[in-house]
């Protein structure tokens, strides 16, 4: 089984100590990814539910050691370089955030006869039972990792929901944001028993959503949901300093400290305001001169901290998420909400790579009544093409588990506001993925001004998708509800809720007397209808010889070449949204949605229904050169099983109702469904076979997915080998010597001395083999072996 498609921005990710791996948050594991080339190097798994943490151990000797936290109570120690799990510390209470001050403080302040990792943790107290007041799940507590671990019982903080740690880089200070208190603690030295020493307080009109703190000086800065951004200045100077013999200023000395609310315990407090929308990430740079903020509107904004002058790195095209620096002072990483994390060159914050997961789903999936997120399946290559947000179609391999590139559907550029104009309302491939057609709408401004149009697309010489035509209103204003290709030839059939279908044909197509037409435009060849019914879907045959069109709840079959009505199939009791031909096109399956929803079976040879079942179903796929198909169903309540839960996928056989296997789903809303022809001998072995076998996808309604043999017996493993993968260049790539000079010759020591490049033809190649360039002599350790021969005298053995 393989899976992959989570989320990557879910949690801030981390840099290793020489910044060559960034260690991502993904669902139950944590993926390593290369830094030189964004590949997937290696992953860490054993939590069994979501990492929330993830924070590497520094070190001057690049020890590739990391601490994980999980919503399975756990937390793990690993070495990352290996990978493996060294230790588990298992707590039975879901932890939302963690953070290690120890690992910031100054070294003068660590234990060198035994060093504590002194960890605090945010859990969430799911034991909690008393009904009488209001219940707090959230608990702060402090944890030493060094020793027999457990969880103090000192409790820093409660709030009704757990929510995210924030350690300031000199590890002293430790905050956190709960509606508008902004809520700061100071971390005692890592042998004290006290969880905390001190705490201040600072208050704000408006919502917090986010904390930087800065790296030297006692600064702190917080954003808000207006988009404002609040920087206290001297913060704790009566509270954290008064006590260790400092003088801190008179506590109702209001005319000092300008911009303090209700008289907290800050020197000063500037507001500065650019974002429109709510703050989402704040970072100080290493030498606090400057200050990172982000948002919804997908730029970068740099603050100049003592001016508070700014620059920007525009049209990043997504809302801005996290920020992270790395050891290498060149080097950093920004996360955004499309499921991308891009590694920035610093200072001149050039994007140089990017770390690319399947786009999330679409947010505007209420907003018009035809856009549909099924995603589209190339069969031979494992590839699915998903709608963006950013009015595009993302082409992501399933086997690989990264995306490959994306085509641009309608050119605008990520607008920071509330009201969607534009919406990608469909994607579909042809059979060979050769061609593909997309919808796109235009929603009308108050009534007025809506325009529907269909593009499609042609695979240019660099394999991407690049327009052919464009076509405006081709339903007149009717939205479309399908698109499908002919499985041999260049023809495409759309149908439309205003009651007719049209056939559409590339010029290729009709092209006479073997003249190659410099355009390969599509143009329409026919339109047809029935009884002005409301047309939701359409599938040619296997052969491309019939044409099947639902009309509201019949299925008409219609011959193509000449457009002609050839029967009527029919009827269900709700309207029908999806037909497919299965087998050799000897059955059709058909999907009704409504209030009494069905899947029906109809034979082809009788033209009756032959079997049917009354499920919602999400999904249907057929299989390839085979009588089975699956659906993705939602289970009735009404309906006992022993299943985990009501979303199932089911396997079929055309001619028997009952199922062959089931699988236990979740988020099957907006799923898709599958068969994938897998040319494995490229890509892997399941179960140490390497023949091409069939495969069924599962993409669920958050876009992750599950590719699995859906025959075996038992779950298959599917053991990515990647032989073509860039990572193994990077890994295996030149240090040290070779990588200023080059690769070195290799000696053959059964070879002749002659042969040598230093060497020569001499008899005595001592006396010319350390003779030459320094930068071209080959290391020690191959010229020793040659050395201590020449010198050896070399006898005949006759053995008697």
């Amino acid at each position: 089984m393989l899976s992959g498609g989570q989320n990557y921005v879910s949690r801030a990710p981390a840099f290793s100590n020489d910044g060559k791996r960034l260690l991502v948050c993904t669902g139950s594991t944590v993926s390593v990814f290369s830094t030189a080339t964004g590949l997937l190097v290696s992953s860490l798994e054993g939590h069994t539910s979501t990492v929330t943490s993830v924070v590497v151990v520094p070190s001057s000797t690049f020890v590739c050691n990391c601490w994980t936290s999980s919503l399975d109570g756990s937390i793990r120690y690993w070495d990352f370089s290996v990978p493996e799990c060294m230790k588990i510390f298992r707590f039975n209470l879901p932890i939302h955030s963690m953070v290690v001050p120890s690992f910031l403080s100054p070294p003068e302040e660590k234990n060198a006869k035994k060093p504590n990792v002194v960890a605090y943790v945010y859990v969430e107290n799911i034991n909690a039972q008393d009904k009488n007041v209001k219940r707090k799940f959230g608990q702060i507590r402090k944890c030493n990792l060094a020793q027999i671990p457990k969880l103090g019982n000192l409790i820093l903080k409660e709030t009704e929901r757990p929510k995210s740690l924030t350690v300031s880089p000199s590890g002293k200070f430790l905050g956190m944001t709960d509606k508008r208190k902004l809520h700061i603690w100071e971390v005692p030295n890592v042998d004290s028993d006290s969880a905390v020493s001190r705490k201040i307080i600072l208050h704000h009109t408006k919502t917090f959503t986010v904390l930087a703190f800065h790296p030297t000086e006692r600064i702190v800065a917080a954003g808000d949901v207006t988009g404002r951004i609040l920087i206290w200045r001297e913060f704790g100077t009566q509270k954290f300093l008064s006590s260790s013999g400092h003088n801190g200023r008179s506590a109702n000395d209001e005319e000092d400290k300008p911009g303090v609310r209700e008289n907290d315990d800050a020197e000063s407090c500037t507001t500065w305001h650019w974002h429109s929308a709510g703050v989402r990430l704040l970072f100080f740079s290493s030498d606090g001169a400057y200050l990172y903020s982000g948002g919804k509107e997908g730029v970068f904004v740099i603050w100049q901290l003592d001016t508070g002058k700014k620059n920007f790195l525009p049209r990043i095209g997504s809302p801005l998420m996290y920020f992270v620096d790395s050891p290498d002072p060149l080097l950093s990483a920004l996360s955004c909400a499309d499921n991308q994390i891009h590694i920035l060159k610093m200072p001149s914050m050039e994007i140089i790579r990017s770390i690319s997961g399947i786009k999330p789903p679409l947010s505007s999936l209420d907003i018009c009544e035809s856009v549909s997120s099924r995603a589209a399946f190339n069969c031979t290559t494992g590839v699915v093409a998903v709608q963006t947000e950013n009015y595009g179609i993302q082409f992501y391999s399933l086997f690989a588990n990264r995306g490959l590139y994306e085509v641009q559907v309608c050119e605008r550029n990520h607008q920071p506001v509330d009201e969607i104009t534009v919406v990608v309302t469909l994607v579909e491939l042809s059979v060979d993925g050769s061609m593909m057609g997309t919808v796109e709408v235009r929603l009308p401004e108050e009534g007025i001004g809506g325009l529907v149009s269909l593009k499609f697309w042609d695979l240019d010489d660099n394999q991407r998708f690049s327009v052919s035509t464009l076509i405006y209103e081709p339903h007149r204003d009717a939205h479309i509800s399908a698109v499908a290709f002919h499985p041999t030839r260049h023809i495409a059939v759309s149908s439309s809720y205003g009651g007719d279908f049209k056939l559409w044909v590339c010029k290729e197509e009709i092209q006479q007397k073997g003249q190659i037409l410099q355009n390969s435009g599509w143009m329409c060849h026919a339109v047809g209808s029935y009884k002005n019914k409301a047309m939701r879907a359409a599938a040619f045959s296997a052969d491309g010889s019939v044409l099947a069109v639902a009309a509201d709840t019949v299925i008409t079959l219609w011959d193509p070449d000449k457009n002609v009505l050839i029967a009527v199939v029919g009827e269900t009791p709700a309207p029908i949204v999806n037909v497919v031909f299965a087998g050799k096109s000897e059955y059709l399956l058909s999907v009704s949605h409504g209030s009494k929803p069905q899947l029906t079976v109809w034979s082809m040879s009788k033209l009756a229904a032959f079997w049917s079942y009354k499920l919602q179903i999400e999904a249907v796929s057929c299989a390839m050169d085979s009588s089975h198909f699956a659906v993705l169903a939602f289970l009735p309540e009404s309906y006992k099983c022993s299943l985990k839960s009501d979303e199932i996928i089911l396997l079929f056989n055309l001619t028997d109702p009952v199922p062959v296997a089931s699988w236990s789903v979740t988020k099957a809303k907006g799923g898709g469904l599958s068969f994938l022809k897998a040319d494995l001998p490229k890509r892997a072995v399941i179960d140490g076979k390497s023949s091409p076998m069939t495969l069924l996808a599962y993409v669920n309604g958050d876009r992750e997915y599950v590719v699995f043999d859906p025959y075996g017996k038992e779950t298959c493993e599917l053991i990515m080998t990647r032989q073509d993968d860039p990572v193994a260049l990077e890994e295996t790539g030149q240090f040290g010597y070779s990588s200023i000079f080059g690769e070195l010759p290799k000696f053959d020591l059964q070879t002749d001395t002659s042969s040598l490049i230093l060497s020569g033809a001499s008899e005595r190649p001592w006396e010319t083999m350390f003779s030459g360039s320094s930068h071209m002599l080959p290391p020690l350790t191959k010229l020793c072996s040659e050395f201590l021969e020449s010198l050896l005298e070399k006898r005949t053995a006759t053995v008697e």
